[in-house]
């Protein structure tokens, strides 16, 4: 990472940071490795179903993968409270960062490199530990527990991953600027971060249209849902077409199979995303994320001009 081929700011940039720099593909270097032995450990899995019995090393692996997911919910948040701690704000705080004006650089290239440098590593880190996580996370896929849909795989398994990690990176260099403690930079660029991927994350199924199945009263309600789908709503429909929810007779009644007449009910709905939905998705998650980082990364350089010429 220290070749001839990075000059200027940029060497000194991953010169400085060179432990950090080399974090990420150690990280996913050891996820590969322990990915590898816990496939070969896993062996065969079992019998299917949700009440099958599963051979306890597949479980285990299930249960890691599943951790692993949740962990990788935290990369972005790491990425930018260090962007925005010890590679902006520690030096705006101490000033050191003047001494790389001395060396034939101007403020904007100092900051485009820290941008670039961490921008590159995390991005291309965050698309290696996509790529282990999916090698693991397709042994374990077919588990009735487990699903693409739900926050941790979701992001853990797509292009969207890497985007909020320059998401990060983006807002560290801003909040950097701002704050100039290094302590408190991190600690707000981790919380807005935050706040960017649980805002997103509830709207992302709004994204694309839901699709609906319905069957008779009497049918199998197994039918309604299609194999690798996200269920967004079910309940009731009566013979005018609106819907009751799912536990309108067993209210009644307490049987769930038994309707009282005068609710006049004669099918079932779901409301879900299919399997199909998840690329277009993710993609489009994407383009929303990087387009608040552009944001960011813009207020950043103003700020920047405003402030240091």
């Amino acid at each position: 990472m220290s070749a001839p081929a990075l000059k200027g700011p940029y060497w000194a940039t991953v010169r400085q940071h060179r432990h950090a720099v080399w974090a990420l593909p150690a990280l996913a270097a050891v996820g590969l490795a322990a990915v590898a032995a816990l496939r070969v450990w896993a062996g065969d899995p079992g019998p299917e179903g949700p009440f099958a019995y599963r051979a306890r090393s597949y479980q285990v692996m299930r249960l890691c993968m599943e951790y692993a997911g949740t962990g990788l919910l935290l990369l972005p948040l790491l990425v930018g409270a260090f962007a925005a701690g010890p590679m902006t704000a520690r030096e705006l705080e101490s000033g050191t960062w003047r001494l790389a004006l001395t060396q034939s650089t101007t403020p904007r290239a100092w900051l485009g490199a820290k941008v670039l440098v961490a921008g590159a590593v995390s991005a291309l880190g965050a698309a290696a530990l996509v790529l282990v996580f999916r090698l693991g996370w397709t042994r374990v896929s077919g588990t009735w527990q487990l699903s693409r849909f739900d926050r941790g795989p979701y992001e853990a398994t797509g292009p969207v991953l890497a985007a909020y990690c320059l998401l990060g990176v983006a807002l560290g260099v801003l909040v950097g600027q701002l704050v100039r403690r290094t302590v408190a930079a991190m600690a707000v660029t981790g919380l807005l971060t935050g706040l960017v991927l649980l805002g997103v994350g509830s709207l992302r199924w709004s994204f694309l249209p839901v699709e609906t199945n319905s069957i008779p009263f009497a049918g199998n309600p197994v039918k309604l849902l299609p194999r690798d789908s996200l269920l967004t709503d079910m309940g009731l429909l009566t013979a005018s077409g609106s819907r009751l929810p799912n536990q309108a007779c067993f209210e009644r009644t307490l049987n769930a199979d038994v309707c009282p007449a005068d609710l006049n009910v004669t099918g079932r709905y779901a409301d879900f995303h299919p399997a199909s939905h998840y690329w277009p998705t993710q993609l489009i998650e994407t383009a929303v994320v990087l387009a608040l980082a552009a944001a960011a990364l813009y207020a950043a350089f103003r700020v920047l001009r405003a402030r240091r010429g």
